[in-house]
């Protein structure tokens, strides 16, 4: 049999949300059932995180913010910004999703590959969330890590089709974290922050020229920085089906992408730890498959 690399998973993952609203959240729960049923995780099952602390969650955000996630007394405006409601399940979910990907980061430092089942949350700045994200998971990871001395230097490939632009804020004045969003030039947010390598791409862009302006950046960037560990945002939003996307991979353009980030990091063996980041389709199954190509081609790539 195979090895499976660590999948981390939670059931805190799938919040609460009121009827109607318009972020997918049985795709949480959903994955973990497709995954689980194709035997991705291994023998031994999923990983399960502990909700984070909120000491380590202020190492990336303001102490009003996380209180008022906590306590259930953000401001309105900061709660539609989010797009979600302030409730305890929702608060939950954020700082069990963030303490799943501090977990992956711990494995992949370990074994050089994990990945999570949420995580990606990546508008949340310093003092605000934004985008349907709470707390920003990767840069808390980051900050943690760094603190305990257990890396030096972090390189984000942030491949959602939407800039990451609370991450490049958070990190903007710390060389210790190296931020790279590659995303649809004309897609939320509409006030970009600066990250220290941001790749614009045009509406439709496909597969082919996808996949090229991937491979002329990573390799050298992999070896300019020369992290200590990879934290790789692997939205499927960049799909030519998604809602909110507007670009147009295939299946099979995600299933190459992934493979190449994921192989560039192991094949130089830098520790990688994957998110899903977003993902928007009224078919909760297929957007669910979609996530799952990153753990199955994690797996291929461990075994």
């Amino acid at each position: 049999m195979s090895r499976a690399p660590p999948i981390i998973h939670h059931p805190a993952f799938r919040a609460e949300m009121p009827a109607g609203h318009r972020f997918p959240m049985d795709k949480f729960s959903r994955l973990a059932t497709v995954l689980e049923v194709e035997g991705v995780p291994g023998p031994e099952g999923f990983a399960r995180p502990e909700p984070i602390d909120i000491q380590t969650l202020l190492l990336a955000h303001t102490e009003d913010y996380v209180r008022g996630v906590i306590e259930l007394s953000l401001p309105a405006d900061v709660v539609r910004r989010i797009g979600m409601p302030n409730t305890d399940s929702v608060a939950i979910r954020a700082r069990a999703a963030t303490g799943g990907t501090l977990l992956a980061a711990r494995l992949a430092l370990e074994g050089g590959i994990a990945c999570n089942t949420a995580g990606g949350s990546h508008h949340a700045c310093a003092e605000s969330g934004a985008g349907f994200c709470v707390f920003n998971d990767v840069a808390v990871a980051a900050k943690r890590l760094l603190a305990e001395g257990l890396i030096g230097k972090a390189l984000v490939v942030d491949l959602d089709v939407h800039q990451g632009d609370g991450t490049a804020r958070i990190f903007e004045n710390d060389s210790s974290v190296f931020t790279f969003s590659m995303h649809a030039e004309k897609n939320f947010p509409h006030r970009k922050a600066v990250s220290d390598l941001d790749v614009e791409l045009a509406d439709a862009t496909g597969d082919a020229e996808y996949l090229a302006k991937l491979a002329d950046i990573l390799p050298a960037l992999l070896s300019s920085v020369r992290p200590d560990i990879v934290f790789f945002n692997a939205g499927v939003d960049p799909h030519a089906d998604d809602k909110l996307g507007r670009l147009s991979l295939t299946d099979a353009g995600l299933e190459r992408r992934e493979a190449y980030v994921l192989g560039a990091c192991l094949d130089r063996e830098i520790p990688v730890v994957g998110v899903i980041g977003g993902g928007y389709d009224a078919d909760i199954d297929r957007l669910a498959a979609r996530h799952a190509i990153l753990h199955r081609t994690a797996k291929s790539l461990y075994a």
